[in-house]
């Protein structure tokens, strides 16, 4: 089928040269355009998807949502639950303001990086101790965070298409497990990378834990939100809230509360978006689901 033409105009699709600051090393060598091309005197202008006509602009949830958590697997969410995040490989819910999962600063399991983008510890790819099929990402130099970021936007990209409507990078703070060969500023310089290209994609992103990056996260990276695991267990809630404000989704869990949760949600230093899930975040039906929320 021809391209419709549009105002004496004809618009076709074609590749061209990803810029240099996406090159990686596994060859990728285009990325989908927008080419406009005037009737009579040929291809003038050359326009990358998603910036016709501007930008998308990210969007936030609304104040003091109630929030669930599917990492372990999607469901319907439970009622009166507007904010659902989920994982990059799943769909958005229904009607939620959906969150995208995005493993950021280590491997997925079961996605294969390239050997020379991980962390080697004598000769061997440095596991987290807590998670052992995931590796910790080489961001040490700006090529690799180049090459690295590269890769991520794809997920990035898979997030947009898909219709969520925010990204949240987990392990920023995968420098602290690097045996020492990666820095806070790597992982600064990093996370600055994989927001502009969520920001690109019109999606709001967010910081997951690491409130060691103060306000850093909002002012220098351009988090938009955080969302903190077990900031009243370990009480950091106001490291977050005193940043990002009602934009703070915190999840504490089942295996360590240090009060009840009726304690835990009557403190106002509590965000106002926090939920208690079980440890594994089951899904409905699973025998340890358990979903409560202040």
């Amino acid at each position: 089928m021809p391209p419709p033409a549009v105002d004496g105009m004809r618009a076709t699709a074609c590749y061209v040269p990803i810029p240099s600051w996406l090159s990686t090393s596994s060859q990728l060598t285009g990325v989908m355009c927008l080419v406009v091309i005037f009737a009579l005197s040929g291809c003038v202008a050359i326009v990358p998807s998603g910036v016709l006509g501007g930008a998308p602009q990210p969007t936030l949830f609304s104040a003091h949502s109630t929030a669930d958590y599917q990492l372990g697997g999607s469901y319907p969410p439970p009622a009166g639950a507007t904010v659902v995040t989920r994982d990059s490989m799943e769909k958005p819910a229904p009607g939620s303001y959906s969150i995208c999962y995005v493993n950021g600063f280590q491997t997925q399991p079961g996605i294969e990086w390239p050997d020379a983008l991980v962390i080697h510890k004598n000769g061997v790819p440095l596991v987290d101790p807590n998670w052992p099929d995931e590796h910790i990402i080489d961001i040490g130099t700006s090529a690799k965070r180049a090459d690295a970021a590269a890769i991520q936007s794809l997920t990035i990209d898979r997030c947009a298409t898909a219709g969520f409507a925010a990204v949240e990078f987990d392990n920023v703070d995968s420098y602290t497990r690097s045996d020492t060969q990666l820095t806070l500023s790597d992982a600064i310089a990093f996370a600055k990378l994989l927001v502009s290209e969520a920001h690109r994609q019109g999606l709001a992103a967010g910081q997951k834990n690491t409130p060691q990056l103060g306000t850093r996260g909002r002012d220098d990276i351009g988090f938009n939100f955080a969302v903190a695991e077990e900031c009243d267990q370990f009480n950091e809630c106001p490291a977050y809230t005193a940043i990002y404000g009602a934009h703070v989704i915190d999840i504490e869990y089942t295996d360590a509360l240090r009060r009840p949760f009726a304690q835990v949600c009557a403190d106002p230093a509590t965000p106002a978006s926090t939920i208690l899930r079980d440890r594994h975040l089951q899904p409905l039906g699973g025998p340890e689901y358990f979903y409560a929320h202040c």
